[in-house]
């Protein structure tokens, strides 16, 4: 970024919509699934035709609620909804049922680390219910734009931020929490590349200590976390270059292109757009109880945060161990259950951060596909704390035979001769050995030289084929020597 940005400051709000992962639609029985054959999961309850009716999906009232309740928001009682009407090809009824004035959700905030690693709460506006619209491909057929009516009434959860991101970095960290949000609450893939996680940037920029917001300029077509945050920081450096050569920034909507990193103009946005709502004549108020909210609440999982005040202060981890294996809900879950096997919360932790992590990274699979249990992972802990085995043995050799195997770690230890020698008699021969072949080394070392110890441990090793204690064996060598 140019110095004369030092001079300027960024106001950024995100509206982020989640697809939710229920089996049918917003407001009919169409299913929601992902990948069918075009135009296969619509019916004319989606598509409006005279005398049909909705329904509220009560699934989609419930993953509401559980966002709200996850980032502290205020559960409305009575939801009405609303007629957001507009044309376009891909919205056969011509209005999408949103809510408008009666968001299922006021306030709440987010928490994420500001540019100097200070914690800092993004508000959130609303969090609304509303229906998504059909897809239009134009890069299929050279003379004609198709459409694909699948989408059309998946519900949506719309998560809009206030204004008060201030760089494309808290607007990255802002986004990854939410996506683990969702994730960890099972109501959303939050999968970017497949359009589940949507996400719109209103970027302006002003000059430092002034109040008054610039002109908002909009940017879409980020199909990830990281285009978002180059996105951004693209529009910002832009948006500094037209008011430093003496022009206006034009309020307007922009498309991102990853391809080259730039935003492009797509349309203006001289006024407001005029969708006309008013209230859905065909769906009555739906009615949240203080119960419901509660009932809800009471069955909502340990969430990120929880969890990492947890690992931190009860387990003991590092915020950098603790934050790693929270990243993602399956983990997190997996090292719970580990922790009931084993006392020893750092050692499981390098595990799930070790060995675990680069098996699963190495063959593209996730821990819910992984089939060593936690119990296993507890036992080979186990061996390396009852000195049996070196770690780098547990890792490298007894950790990989697990994978596929029915046999218990020690079984696979004792099938291959890779228990340690720890018994203090066996040790002292074989020191006692090393000593007698190495006489000249013995007095270098009683001389001062004490980098001579990696060779005793070594020679020691080798004579017991590696299953010697190396820390046991350590102390051994020291006592016979000082």
């Amino acid at each position: 970024m140019s110095l004369i940005n030092d001079k300027y400051e960024a106001v950024i709000g995100l509206e982020v919509h989640a697809q939710l992962k229920t089996n049918t639609k917003a407001y009919s029985n169409d299913e929601n699934v992902y990948g069918a054959k075009p135009n296969s999961k619509t019916s004319v309850i989606t598509q409006g035709h005279p005398g049909t009716l909705p329904v509220s999906n009560e699934k989609v009232i419930e993953y509401a609620v559980k966002l709200g309740i996850a980032v502290n928001a205020k559960i409305r009682e009575k939801n009405e909804y609303a007629r957001k009407n507009y044309f376009y090809a891909d919205l056969p009824k011509g209005y999408q049922i949103t809510q408008d004035k009666t968001p299922i959700c006021n306030g709440g905030f987010i928490e994420i680390s500001d540019d100097n690693d200070n914690i800092k709460q993004i508000n959130i506006t609303r969090i609304h219910m509303e229906e998504d619209a059909g897809k239009s491909i134009h890069d299929l057929d050279p003379f004609n734009s198709l459409v694909d009516l699948n989408r059309a009434g998946v519900p949506l959860l719309e998560i809009v931020s206030e204004p008060e991101i201030r760089s494309s970095n808290e607007a990255y960290q802002y986004l990854t929490e939410i996506r683990k949000l969702v994730r960890y609450l099972d109501i959303c893939d939050g999968n970017m590349e497949e359009g589940s996680l949507r996400c719109d940037a209103n970027v302006s920029v002003r000059i430092k200590g002034e109040e008054k917001f610039g002109t908002k300029v909009e940017v879409k077509n980020m199909n990830s976390i990281r285009n978002v945050k180059n996105a951004i920081d693209f529009e910002i450096n832009r948006q500094i270059d037209v008011l430093e050569n003496g022009k206006k920034v034009i309020h307007e909507t922009r498309g991102f292109n990853a391809a080259t990193g730039n935003t492009l103009s797509q349309r203006h946005k001289e006024e407001a757009n005029d969708y006309r709502y008013f209230p859905e004549p065909d769906l009555q108020p739906v009615i949240i109880s203080q119960k419901y909210i509660d009932d809800i609440k009471d069955s909502l999982p340990p969430l990120p945060k929880e969890l990492l005040e947890k690992f931190t202060s009860e387990f003991k981890l590092s915020n950098y161990d603790a934050k790693i294996i929270i990243e993602d809900r399956n983990t997190a879950i997996f090292y719970t259950q580990l922790c009931k096997h084993t006392n020893n919360y750092k050692a499981a932790a390098n595990f799930m951060n070790g060995a675990i992590k680069s098996y699963l990274n190495e063959n593209a699979t996730s821990i819910k596909d992984f089939s060593i249990s936690p119990k296993n992972i507890a036992e080979l802990i186990a061996l390396i704390d009852q000195n049996k085995v070196s770690n780098s043995v547990a890792t490298g050799k007894i950790f990989p035979l697990l994978i596929d195997s029915n046999l218990t770690a020690e079984q696979i230890a004792i099938n291959n001769n890779w228990l340690q020698e720890s018994d203090t008699e066996t040790l002292t021969n074989l020191i006692n050995q090393v000593i007698e072949k190495y006489p000249d080394k013995v007095d270098e070392y009683r001389a001062g030289k004490k980098g001579l110890m990696g060779l005793f441990i070594g020679e020691v090793m080798k004579l017991s084929k590696g299953k010697a204690d190396p820390k046991l064996t350590n102390e051994l060598i020291r006592k016979k020597l000082d």
